[in-house]
């Protein structure tokens, strides 16, 4: 069918037959109707009636929460300072991998026991609480290490951790 002969009905008669009947993702099925949406808007400059086009709802899944024990035998599993440091602070304070990776000594407050992500998803800043426990275990980890520039660094002095190294520890 020539595209300037295209209607509501052919495109609702595509989705039910084509999207729906082969059970294809509910993002595929809103990918077609954005791309439909914005094609004939600003292409076609015709009124197509994307809102009587069904969208299907995305699926609300509950996260996978580890217990207190398994939470428990991670942090206990190593015995490399760094690397127990690294991964109290994600779970202590709720850190996704960027933000540990990018912080820097400066952003840790041990007077009001807070941690200051800078930056973080959406450019947004935050602030999140540090434990007296994970504060102590810093302490021991700076004396240890030393960081100049990243909280925890690279092999190499003033190099960020490297993100698959952090998979690896974990």
């Amino acid at each position: 069918k020539s595209i300037n002969l295209i209607t509501n009905e052919d495109i609702i008669r595509y989705n039910n037959d084509y999207i729906l009947k082969n059970k294809l993702s509910s993002s595929y099925q809103n990918q077609v109707v954005n791309a439909v949406k914005l094609y004939f808007k600003t292409i076609k400059d015709t009124m197509i009636e994307v809102e009587k086009i069904h969208r299907p709802k995305r699926a609300k899944v509950l996260p996978n929460v580890l217990s207190k024990e398994e939470v428990k035998k991670i942090l206990d599993a190593h015995s490399n300072l760094k690397h127990k440091a690294m991964l109290s602070m994600i779970y202590s304070c709720g850190l996704r991998r960027s933000e540990l990776l990018n912080l820097k000594f400066s952003d840790i407050d041990s007077k009001r026991n807070i941690v200051i992500i800078r930056q973080s998803k959406g450019k947004k800043d935050r602030i999140t609480p540090l434990s007296a426990k994970i504060l102590d275990l810093l302490r021991r980890y700076y004396k240890e290490y030393s960081p100049k520039t990243y909280l925890f660094e690279g092999q190499e002095k003033n190099t960020q951790y490297s993100a698959r190294s952090l998979e690896e520890v974990l």
